[in-house]
């Protein structure tokens, strides 16, 4: 038995141009006020509503997921281990500056990964954006968006206005369809670190998403160089809950000690280096 689950994505471009001020306008304005209010500490990532418009115009919410430091460890590592942390990249590029040398870094890291690419064109409140010239740009390095040759979905946004943003968020969900994102709630909690720390008060806590399975209460959980037995559970808004179900951020308590980031956690006993 298969179930669908949210995508998980994750924001890559050159430095500038204006990534976090994406993230940062997606989650104010998407994440339920109560939890955005609730947030205290950042987890590595978060969970967002987006309302949609489905047959006989039925409004929907669905649910995306957000690494939400762009260019993370974790997901530097993961890559290196060949894991896939994310689903889908959003590939974010200035419409005042074009591309970039890490513009065509980090699409070649989406296209190793076997990652549908999303362009967004940011920064169109300016006035000396040419859209043209970027995609232009982009096909001489071989990205081709759709109407300009290619089939690589794109959106015009201003993360300062958020004009086009809900746009960009309609586009990661058609293309989520597209990859048919599902896991088995039966199988065995798998997922992976994004952070690991040792705090005074609760010992060690880890913040990861899960991928697949359910994850509850009570599991022993083991990763390459920890294990534990979860004594605690919370959300991204730090709301703590009983079970986890794939693609949620959440918040681990009962590792015995300090796994590495960008592992895999899984509730199927494996091989540690305890």
């Amino acid at each position: 038995m298969v179930e669908k689950r949210p995508p998980i994505v994750v924001v890559m471009g050159h430095v500038d141009h204006g990534k976090r001020t994406l993230l940062d306008y997606i989650r104010k304005t998407n994440v339920a006020t109560k939890e955005a209010g609730g947030i205290t500490q950042s987890i590595g990532a978060y969970e967002i509503s987006h309302r949609v418009t489905g047959d006989g115009n039925q409004i929907r919410e669905e649910k995306i997921t957000f690494i939400d430091t762009p260019g993370h460890e974790a997901f530097s590592k993961m890559r290196q281990r060949g894991a896939k942390a994310a689903d889908i990249g959003i590939l974010v590029i200035a419409g005042d500056d074009s591309v970039q040398p890490q513009t065509i870094e980090a699409y070649k890291i989406l296209e190793v990964n076997k990652m549908p690419a999303i362009v967004a064109i940011n920064k169109i409140d300016k006035p000396d954006v040419d859209i043209n010239k970027v995609k232009s740009d982009l096909a001489q390095t071989g990205i081709l968006l759709e109407g300009y040759g290619g089939n690589i979905s794109w959106q015009a946004v201003s993360a300062k206005t958020g004009k086009g943003i809900n746009e960009l968020l309609d586009l990661i969900l058609l293309a989520a369809e597209l990859e048919n994102l599902t896991y088995n709630p039966e199988t065995s909690a798998e997922g992976f670190i994004l952070e690991a720390n040792m705090t005074s008060k609760s010992g060690v806590v880890i913040s990861g998403v899960l991928k697949d399975g359910t994850l509850r209460l009570g599991d022993k959980v083991f990763a390459q160089s920890a294990s534990g037995k979860i004594k605690s559970l919370e959300n991204f808004a730090g709301k703590k809950i009983k079970e986890a179900k794939p693609s949620m951020p959440v918040l681990i308590l009962g590792f015995t000690k300090l796994p590495g980031v960008g592992e895999i956690f899984s509730t199927k006993l494996q091989i540690t280096n305890n």
